[in-house]
């Protein structure tokens, strides 16, 4: 990452800057999903439901802030290492029966999703360089959309599977119970591939990602500056 906010300076001081990419680019990954116990209850609309959390970092200069990202960023158990950002989710699913002689069905099915988003809060020196404060606003707001962006991915998935789950028919409840598991687990595992798909996409655009979003920051103060001057 070093590099990469190395590069946004440069554009921003109108000189190419040199450098090498020192390990991988930052990646969230999500954190373990965990479903719920299935129990009855009357069905709604696929939901989310979302909190934030904080971290607190320090650094005056990009290299003492990917520093601190480093040392406080939320610990992430699948990769083993610390990360800018990450979101914690728990899928939920709520199913309601009708039964008769022969056979069980699910008439109605809510899936919910809780979802604990951890983004960085930055303790900004009293002075700083006002380049370094112009990317890490754009930074941050990165790390903000990416996590953001997790949660919408996962209701997708909670709508696809509470959109399924009526379709169940079996003999009696307890395999309708059964299949509605297993269906949960399917949809789970196709939950866990898209999010992974979506960080590797994430990470080969980050670089170019960054500094276009930078560019139109300038461009807009620049455009703010002038209307002002008028």
């Amino acid at each position: 990452m070093a590099f990469i906010l190395c590069s946004l300076f440069g554009v921003l001081r109108g000189r190419p800057t040199r450098g090498g990419i020192n390990g991988k680019m930052p990646k969230r990954i999500l954190a373990p999903i965990t479903a719920l116990a299935l129990c009855v209850s009357a069905a709604n609309a696929a939901t989310v439901s979302r909190t934030y959390s904080y971290f607190s970092i320090g650094g005056g200069t990009l290299d003492e802030i990917e520093a601190e990202l480093g040392k406080y960023g939320p610990h992430v158990e699948s990769s083993g290492q610390r990360h800018p950002g990450a979101t914690q989710m728990k899928f939920s699913m709520r199913v309601s029966y009708a039964e008769d002689e022969k056979r069980c069905r699910i008439v109605k099915a809510n899936v919910s999703v809780k979802a604990n988003v951890i983004l960085p809060k930055w303790r900004r020196p009293k002075r700083v360089d006002s380049d370094v404060r112009l990317i890490w606003d754009t930074l941050s707001a990165d790390i903000k959309r990416h996590e953001e962006s997790h949660v919408i991915i996962a209701k997708n998935h909670a709508r696809e599977l509470e959109d399924g789950l009526p379709s169940i028919v079996a003999p009696n409840c307890a395999e309708a119970a059964a299949e509605a598991k297993a269906m949960m687990a399917k949809v789970l595992v196709k939950l866990e591939k898209a999010q992974n798909y979506f960080d590797k996409v994430e990470a080969a655009n980050f670089e170019r990602r960054l500094l276009r979003l930078l560019i139109y920051r300038l461009q807009r103060i620049e455009a703010y500056q002038k209307a002002k001057g008028n």
